[in-house]
């Protein structure tokens, strides 16, 4: 027989503008088990990551600096983001290459990639990891109203990215 499990009091509501920041977030989000060590599985493998700024991403990026990889992270635009998450893999002993811009543009992916063999030489890993969702308002109570811009963006930045 199940226990009962107490009800927890809901957080209140937080809303940004996209894409958030998760800087402002309370309470922050846990991205690292600092007492977890890495046992090098990845030893001097470099890791291209797309929103490693933050969330999933940043967890992922600091466990690969864990494991020994050396991190490039692409992100849009939310630097402060970008430089803590950068911090945090170097105080595992990586580097951490950021490069801002949107992966929905072929051109910029094409520079990232050339900004990143430039400055690690190469790529072993890929993580796709960014992605875009836009909030849609219900139509009625089957469907949601969504524009063909908004669809066509997330399909390119969520499917297609480069």
């Amino acid at each position: 027989m199940q226990s009962s499990n107490p009800q927890k009091p809901v957080r209140e509501k937080q809303e940004q503008e996209l894409p958030g920041v998760e800087s402002k977030m309370k309470p922050e989000p846990v991205y690292d088990n600092p007492a977890v060590k890495g046992s090098d599985k990845l030893k001097d493998k470099v890791a291209f990551i797309s929103g490693a700024d933050s969330g999933i991403g940043r967890a992922v990026a600091i466990l690969f600096a864990k494991e020994g990889a050396d991190i490039i992270i692409v992100y849009l635009n939310e630097h402060e983001d970008a430089e803590k998450t950068r911090k945090e893999i170097e105080k595992y002993g990586r580097r951490c290459l950021l490069i801002s811009g949107d992966i929905s543009q072929e051109s910029f992916c094409n520079e990232a990639v050339e900004k990143a063999v430039s400055g690690f030489g190469r790529i072993d890993i890929l993580v796709n990891n960014a992605a875009t969702q836009v909030e849609q308002k219900k139509y009625n109570r089957y469907f949601f109203r969504a524009t063909y811009q908004d669809l066509q963006y997330q399909y390119l930045f969520n499917v297609l990215d480069y």
